[in-house]
């Protein structure tokens, strides 16, 4: 998989030169593989979740984030995994090491329906 760099400086107090702060991989970009450090993200706002298919290699930390007014849950419908009531703004993370499909709703309003599919070797990507 191809490294990329997120390099940050800044200049010295006493401006003798540029000192280095860090240097941490970013996140895969478009096209390559999710790997045990990934993240993804699902947006809750309108009433539903964004995107409402997600597919994710295992290992894959996913969060959740109500932009909504009202607040939602995020519920597995077999109850592998469930949060409390998200108010706006809040977050609700779940890290994915099984594969398998994944459907999930809110218990507040049942017709919010979305699911995150793991797949050994998935490359990030959501269907909207």
């Amino acid at each position: 998989m191809m490294a990329h760099w997120k390099i940050t400086a800044r200049l010295a107090a006493c401006g003798l030169g540029i000192a280095l702060v860090a240097a941490m991989p970013e996140g895969p970009s478009a096209g390559e593989t999710a790997d045990a450090a990934s993240s993804a993200a699902v947006h809750i706002d309108n009433f539903s979740f964004t995107p409402p298919t997600l597919v994710v290699a295992p290992g894959t930390t996913v969060t959740w984030t109500n932009a909504d007014d009202s607040p939602h849950t995020v519920r597995e419908k077999d109850g592998n995994f469930k949060s409390a009531a998200l108010d706006t703004d809040d977050t609700f993370t779940q890290t994915f090491t099984v594969p398998g499909e994944y459907q999930y709703f809110c218990s507040i309003h049942p017709y919010m329906t979305a699911k995150i599919v793991v797949k050994p070797g998935a490359k990030l990507s959501s269907s909207n």
